[in-house]
Formats: C-alpha cells, sequence, structure tokens
C-alpha cells in the first residue's frame, strides 16, 4: 500500500525550515539547499513543493500571516465585547509586534520579506493587498476628523518600532510607550 502524504504538512515543515533560517542567517541565507537541510529532507524534495525561491518565500510569509493573524484575533477576544478603538487597535498592533521571542522570529521573517520585496516588487502583491485592507480597517475606527494618513501614520509608526526591537535598541515596555504616546495623540 503506497504511502499516505500530507503534502500541506510536508510545505509547512519546508516553510517552518526557511523561516529558521531567515531568522537565525537572513534572507540571503536562503537557498533551496540550505532550506531542504534546515528541514532535514532533499533538495529534490524543497523543488517538488516550491520551484522558486520567490514561491517559498510567499509561502513563508503566508505562514507568518497566519500565525500573527491568530495571535491578533485570540488577544482582542481577550478584550470582550464592544472594546473601545483606542484599546482595539493598541491590542492589535501590540499582537503584532515582537515583543518576545516567539514573535521575534517571525517579526524577523516579515522584515527579511519587506527587503526582499524592495529589490523583487513582484514578490510584494500579497503584501499590498494586506496593507491596504489593514489601513482601510484603522481608518474605520478612528476617531472623526483622523483619516487614511494618520492610519498610514500608525502603521509606519508599528514597523518603525518593529524594527527597533527586532535590533534591540527600544525594549518591549518603550515600543508599548511609544505606542501609547501616538495613540494618546490621535484618540485626544
Amino acid at each position: 500500500m503506497p504511502k499516505k502524504v500530507d503534502h500541506q504538512q510536508r510545505r509547512t515543515l519546508i516553510a517552518d525550515a526557511l523561516m529558521r533560517v531567515a531568522a537565525d542567517q537572513g534572507l540571503e541565507a536562503v537557498s533551496l539547499r540550505h532550506v531542504a537541510t534546515e528541514a532535514g529532507v532533499s533538495a529534490g524534495m524543497v523543488q517538488h513543493y516550491f520551484r522558486t525561491k520567490d514561491e517559498m518565500m510567499a509561502f513563508a510569509l503566508s505562514v507568518v500571516r497566519e500565525r500573527s493573524q491568530i495571535r491578533v484575533t485570540e488577544a482582542v477576544a481577550r478584550l470582550g465585547a464592544d472594546p473601545s478603538p483606542r484599546l482595539l487597535l493598541r491590542t492589535m498592533i501590540a499582537a503584532l509586534l515582537p515583543l518576545d521571542a516567539h514573535t521575534r522570529d517571525d517579526g524577523r521573517v516579515a522584515l527579511a520579506f519587506l527587503a526582499y520585496t524592495a529589490v523583487r516588487p513582484t514578490a510584494a502583491t500579497s503584501l499590498r493587498e494586506g496593507t491596504a485592507q489593514l489601513t482601510a480597517f484603522i481608518t474605520s475606527v478612528l476617531p472623526a476628523g483622523r483619516g487614511e494618513a494618520d492610519a498610514r501614520g500608525l502603521l509606519a509608526l508599528m514597523e518603525g518600532l518593529g524594527v527597533h526591537l527586532l535590533g534591540g535598541q527600544y525594549t518591549a515596555e518603550q515600543a508599548l510607550a511609544a505606542l501609547d504616546a501616538h495613540l494618546d495623540l490621535l484618540f485626544g
């Protein structure tokens, strides 16, 4: 009887290996061979699931997005029914920031992917779509008189805080204090 193979599980195994390589050594170290070694599989198996590095990167980013969405959903659910817009935004952004070891790994991969898309704009399509959706949502919960520019500014702050957290320039407390100060400006 032929062995049943869970293709999604194998793709995720390979993507997790890619994320470990990217988080530990940077995206420049990501190659089919390095990922195969990290995953404990053959390079041929990696190529079977991902024909190109771009395909591997896109899948890894989708895994990071899924993990981030789960963190945000769980954090927002803990707020209970009808949280204030300010608390909702603070909770969502805090859940997306790399504030601990687990989220730092995802943050490193996300940052590496941003750098990767800077030189490969076609790889950024899904990133642009996600950013547009998040901008629209933030705009919808900001106070009257605040608009899309303010939402973009808040997202830029979040990205900047993430970079400073990953680089060790800010502690989690400092980053959250900066976020709170900006939210105070937006919400009055």
